[in-house]
């Protein structure tokens, strides 16, 4: 399925230098305010009071949010919890104040909006469980790139490999960037979606490497250069396809799916942006920077096929 087809191959590579030193400047901002800045990391890591609090009728979220904030306490996380009368509260830790301190001021507060709340349980969670959800996370990130580049090396090739975990990467620094620069809260749904991001990402990668290798089996005057830009111009159509399908009910999650999504939708919509960008303008730039060749996709002993220009139907036929 196509929307269009282009005619003629777009020279993407002709910019790749380019493009990579943006790439690279970008990444490094992205590194200076991770480090400058660092990551304003929610209750789950940081530790905190968790309440659990029941209504007797639906409750109504932003008003819960609302009364909360009055009393001074900032990046309160508050999400129904089971049913739409269950309310989960996460608050930060405040210096001075025990967890018991902090509890009964909220419930206070709820009772005074609505008489009908009741608190369910209370809980400290300390930051030794935080330090143990960052290593986790820490861990997950890299079993899912040395599984990325163990799937590619052996499908492709190496240098495709570190190309594309390279452009992933990217990506993934880009996003915890953002949330750096902006102090945006950094909580476990977040890390969830700069997971999926990777996995999202090294997909459109894997489309434009598997068109690269059918590319040099078939056009075997066409040099690495111009194998790369005709098979990016040839998945133009499927790109814009998938990925503007996935941004339709990314950004719905965004708009509409209130506070308890925004940032996991938020690093989503990031994460897939820059996951086209890096798909051609890094990792297929890196992999020609590497030097990848037709020998190197291409096994030897092959029947020879016929050369003719991209847009013929006949071209890569086996004569």
């Amino acid at each position: 399925m196509e929307f269009f087809k282009i005619r003629r191959d777009i020279p993407f590579m002709r910019h790749a230098l380019v493009f990579n030193v943006v790439s690279f400047l970008t990444f490094a901002a992205a590194v200076f305010f991770l480090f400058s800045r660092g990551l304003h990391l929610s209750v789950e890591f940081t530790g905190g009071t968790l309440m659990e609090v029941s209504y007797s009728q639906p409750a109504d979220l932003g008003a819960v949010r609302g009364a909360i904030a009055k009393l001074g306490y900032q990046d309160v996380q508050v999400q129904n919890f089971g049913t739409a009368r269950d309310v989960l509260i996460r608050m930060p830790a405040v210096k001075g104040v025990s967890s018991a301190q902090q509890s009964d001021k909220v419930m206070a507060t709820l009772k005074e909006a609505d008489a009908g709340a009741s608190l369910r349980r209370t809980e400290f969670v300390g930051p030794q469980v935080g330090d143990e959800l960052a290593a986790d996370g820490l861990k997950a990130l890299a079993f899912v790139v040395v599984g990325i580049m163990i799937y590619l090396a052996f499908r492709f090739e190496w240098k495709f490999a570190v190309a594309a975990i390279i452009a992933n990467l990217h990506d993934v620094v880009i996003i915890l960037g953002f949330f750096a620069f902006f102090q945006w809260e950094f909580s476990l749904p977040v890390l969830a979606a700069v997971l999926a991001v990777l996995g999202y990402s090294v997909n459109e990668s894997v489309v434009i490497f598997d068109r690269i290798r059918e590319n040099f089996r078939r056009y075997r005057k066409m040099d690495t250069v111009a194998v790369i830009d005709n098979a990016i111009t040839s998945t133009i159509s499927r790109t814009i396809i998938t990925h503007g399908s996935t941004q339709l009910m990314v950004l719905s999650m965004l708009l509409f799916g209130g506070a308890t999504l925004h940032y996991f939708a938020l690093a989503l919509t990031i994460g897939i942006l820059f996951g086209i960008y890096s798909s051609v303008f890094v990792a297929a730039a890196i992999a020609m920077w590497l030097g990848i060749r037709r020998e190197d996709l291409v096994k030897a002993g092959g029947g020879a096929r016929k050369e003719d220009d991209p847009n013929d139907p006949n071209a890569g036929a086996v004569v």
